[in-house]
């Protein structure tokens, strides 16, 4: 019998939501492992290098890490139905999506979390991890388990001096997407694309499911539920379209807007920052050495209140997206996205500032 996929992820995981469904939209066969400590140890560092979910493990023994390049590598081997708009207007607006959820919305996730949820999370760890064990057993392993999560919040920006501003956040971008699924399945139709696939990780992983955050997303944004349940369970699989003539529907600018207003001033920060990094450090040129994870701190602004966050350089990796797709355009196509950038605040994406290209070798991030 021929290998299927082998999908490791936990419902748990923001990351692992978002290739799950992307997984069940397309009907691609598949079969889900729970990540436990024995696999991590056996499987996930022996072939990455590092303890990360999800990965896929195809019929040819490849191995995809990073929840976009999984996707991608899906769209090349299951075109029907893509996931990506033809339109230049959708398509753009659906990469900026995936960017800000994917990066962004890590700060409402990991707050909620880990501030109201946090002995579901550790119990939940725990269970995954170590599922052998009787319940303190586990809750001992969730606490180990949940350090270097928990131990996250600062260096995201997440902090007493945010926490407020980061629910006004949330809330916010909350009663705009409850808005628009009020009248649209999906954000560009009844087809879901890259963005709401982008979305779904962490409104599903860490919103819906954790229950605490489940019980605001109820009260505030019952349409916003029932599209994380399209999601979970798509009505048409492999099916739906995407509205015509490339409209991007009004309820969307502002979500694109909050996007420029709270990310974009980050993104400029990131971009500055690398390209000194990088000129200090030349042995990161042609990709001798991987780019850290982080590269210093910067300050950041959000709903007024002033943080400190670590600067991310793979936040700029996400960024090329959009940024290659919108350099791609020309002509009449190039004049609709940057109308629409222009409309939802985004002239600072039409003139991102150069940096160092990034690119994804054996796992990790280098400079081209």
């Amino acid at each position: 019998m021929a290998r299927g996929y082998d999908f490791y992820g936990a419902e748990v995981s923001y990351f692992s939501g978002k290739v799950r469904a992307y997984l069940r939209y397309k009907r691609i066969p598949f079969s889900e492992i729970t990540p436990t400590r024995d696999i991590y140890r056996n499987i996930i560092l022996a072939r990455v290098g590092w303890p990360v979910i999800p990965i896929v493990v195809t019929p040819e023994d490849e191995t995809w890490q990073d929840s976009s390049e999984i996707i991608d590598n899906f769209e090349q081997r299951f075109p029907e139905a893509s996931i990506y708009p033809e339109g230049p207007r959708q398509k753009l607006a659906a990469l900026l999506i995936e960017t800000y959820a994917d990066e962004w919305l890590k700060l409402p996730a990991m707050h909620y979390r880990w501030t109201k949820n946090r002995d579901f999370a550790i119990a939940e760890f725990g269970r995954l991890s170590r599922p052998d064990l009787d319940e303190a057993g586990r809750r001992e392993v969730g606490e180990q388990t949940a350090k270097p999560f928990a131990g996250a919040l600062p260096f995201l920006g997440v902090s007493e001096a945010t926490a407020a501003a980061i629910e006004r956040s949330y809330e916010g971008l909350l009663a705009e997407l409850d808005a628009h699924f009020a009248s649209h399945d999906f954000l560009f139709g009844t087809r879901p694309s890259i963005g709401d696939f982008g979305l779904y990780g962490p409104l599903y992983a860490h919103q819906y499911r954790d229950p605490a955050s489940g019980e605001i997303m109820k009260r505030l944004a019952p349409n916003v539920v029932n599209w994380v349940q399209r999601m979970t369970k798509p009505p048409q699989p492999k099916g739906g379209a995407f509205l015509p003539n490339d409209e991007v529907p009004a309820t969307i600018i502002p979500v694109l807007a909050r996007m420029m207003r709270e990310f974009l001033p980050v993104l400029e920060k990131t971009a500055v920052a690398l390209s000194a990094h990088v000129e200090a450090h030349p042995q990161l040129i042609a990709g001798k050495n991987p780019v850290p994870r982080a590269i210093g701190q910067h300050e950041f602004t959000l709903e007024g209140a002033t943080g400190t966050r670590a600067i991310f350089p793979f936040e700029l990796w996400m960024l090329q997206r959009p940024l290659d797709f919108l350099a791609s355009l020309q002509g009449e196509k190039a004049e609709a996205a940057r109308a629409m950038l222009k409309e939802a605040g985004g002239e600072g994406i039409i003139s991102f500032p150069a940096f160092p290209r990034l690119t994804r070798r054996q796992f990790q991030l280098v400079v081209e």
